[in-house]
Formats: C-alpha cells, sequence, structure tokens
C-alpha cells in the first residue's frame, strides 16, 4: 500500500462532505448533518478560511479524512490544533492510516508552534478510545464539554 497524505483541495470538497456523512453514519448522527458542499467551501477555501483538511490516499484512492482548525491557550499564549474530525474508510482501517493521518496533523502542529492537539471522542465509540490510548493520548476529564446551541443561542444573542 503506498499512502500517501495531502490538504484538501478546492476541487475535493465533494470528497471531504462524502467523508463527513459517512462519519456521522458511523456514529448514528446522520439525522444530525445540516452542512452544505457550498458551506464546506466557504469555510475551507472562502474569503476567511477557518478549517483544513488532509485526506488520506491509498495509491490514488481516498480512504480517510481528518478536519481541524487553530485553537489557542491563553494560559500558555501558545496556539493548538482542534481534530474536528477523524475518519478513517472502514474496509481500510487496521492498516496505520489513522495514525499515519493523526502523526500527519502532530507534524502540521509542531511546524507551527503548537502546543497541543486536541479533539473529542464520543464515550460508546471503544474502537477509537483503545486507539488514541496505544498512541498515548490522554482524557481530559477535569473539564465538561458545554453546547449553547439554536433557540438557547438565540435567545442569548
Amino acid at each position: 500500500m503506498t499512502l500517501r497524505i495531502e490538504p484538501a483541495r478546492e476541487q475535493e470538497v465533494p470528497l471531504v462532505f462524502s467523508f463527513i456523512r459517512k462519519l456521522a453514519e458511523y456514529e448514528r448522527r446522520s439525522h444530525e448533518v445540516t452542512a452544505t458542499e457550498e458551506g464546506l467551501r466557504e469555510a475551507l477555501f472562502g474569503t476567511r478560511p477557518i478549517i483544513e483538511v488532509l485526506i488520506a490516499y491509498s495509491g490514488e484512492e481516498p480512504v480517510g479524512f481528518a478536519l481541524f482548525f487553530p485553537i489557542f491557550s491563553t494560559f500558555r499564549g501558545r496556539p493548538g490544533l482542534f481534530l474536528e474530525d477523524l475518519f478513517v474508510d472502514p474496509a481500510h482501517r487496521g492498516k496505520g492510516i489513522g495514525t499515519a493521518l493523526l502523526a500527519a496533523l502532530a507534524g502540521v502542529a509542531r511546524a507551527r508552534g503548537c502546543i497541543r492537539l486536541e479533539w473529542w471522542v464520543l464515550k460508546w465509540n471503544q474502537p477509537a478510545l483503545a486507539f488514541y490510548r496505544r498512541l498515548g493520548a490522554s482524557e481530559v476529564d477535569e473539564w465538561g464539554v458545554y453546547r449553547l446551541e439554536g433557540e438557547a443561542l438565540d435567545r442569548l444573542g
């Protein structure tokens, strides 16, 4: 297997969107996908891009992706990266592709002077939890995740 990882190009927006739909299906959350290719294109390649994507290819076949964006630690005064999505097609799992995507992203973080790479994992996703632990990642359990959205966000805003 010849594996290569490259930043997404604008013509690959439909591919990235298909990976997002596959991830949502895997996470049993397809009903939550309201994103569009056009919105994704704007977020990736618009006037002010706010996300980035790495795509993994096995030969010429796209087999996975990582979507990420910058974060910042005020206490440390340094940047970090937040991994929003990591997905490898089920037929290609167990071949080191997820590890290679994370290694590539860690390389991006280091090249940019980042102090950390963070992400969230669904508590039921035991294969992902085990994978991340094998890589040396640790759970940050002293923090809770809160979300303000929909009507509550509208009311407050």
